[in-house]
């Protein structure tokens, strides 16, 4: 166990679970699985329109690079804005439809010298070819007393102009960017893959066919974090490369 972690927040890991009851997902034509799926272009925010079909979409996500198994929390330590920092990131069996795509409900819950700092449900789902997208986010950033004071970056595809990004590809391609999300002034992630056998070191292990990639924002152009992925598991590190000294590590599963 993580020797600094209190037993409020251990608690905090089975409590994001707690009381989730499952959806009937839509039907998912897992026997239809053509080679390709269409994926958006990267391009000017104000032309990213991408195109979807809700039925092509499951909340079940599968791909082995980020796997969304219920039930299951990734814990990872490091630092954060100058401070020690925990990450709890947990798949809950709840979905939730966002622009007609029935989607996996993940809690994010980062801590900052053992105080919740922030507090976010993710909306993920998988195409028919295995392709994560990201649909929304509700985000709450707290004070020390645990009031919510900015909800900054929340958005949900379909409103207000947002529009849905890709996570991670089936078969990474390298060096072709997507958008993860779009709501102009809100969220702005980009990311391109630039490694596909990385070894990547982490309390858990030495892992030596990673893939490595590279994430920043035009709203924060000056930042620019490497992300490590590695199969049958999903992320295990974030590091800061420009900008704030950032790093978090995978160092337990719980599941």
């Amino acid at each position: 166990m993580i020797a600094w972690l209190k037993p409020g927040v251990l608690f905090a890991v089975t409590a994001l679970l707690a009381g989730a009851t499952p959806t009937t997902s839509t039907a998912y034509r897992e026997h239809h699985h053509p080679s390709t799926c269409k994926l958006p272009v990267f391009g000017p925010g104000s032309r990213y329109h991408p195109e979807f079909d809700p039925a092509d979409f499951s909340p079940n996500v599968t791909n082995p690079w980020f796997p969304l198994k219920p039930g299951r929390t990734l814990v990872s330590t490091g630092v954060k804005d100058g401070e020690k920092a925990l990450d709890l990131f947990a798949p809950t069996p709840r979905t939730r439809v966002i622009a007609g795509v029935r989607t996996r409900v993940v809690e994010d819950r980062l801590y900052l010298n053992n105080v919740l700092h922030e507090r976010t449900s993710d909306y993920y789902a998988q195409d028919r070819c295995g392709n994560v997208w990201y649909f929304g986010e509700d985000t709450a950033e707290l004070d020390a007393h645990g009031r919510v004071i900015s909800r900054e970056g929340s958005f949900h595809a379909g409103v207000n102009g947002a529009q849905p990004g890709v996570f991670m590809q089936a078969r990474p391609q390298l060096g072709r960017k997507f958008r993860q999300e779009w709501y102009a002034g809100h969220a702005e992630d980009i990311f391109w893959l630039i490694g596909r056998n990385t070894t990547v070191t982490i309390p858990l292990g030495t892992f030596r066919h990673a893939l490595r990639t590279a994430e920043t924002t035009a709203l924060e152009p000056d930042v620019l974090d490497n992300k490590y992925y590695v199969k049958g598991i999903g992320q295990v590190a974030e590091l800061s490369v420009t900008g704030p000294a950032e790093s978090l590590r995978l160092v337990e599963i719980i599941s």
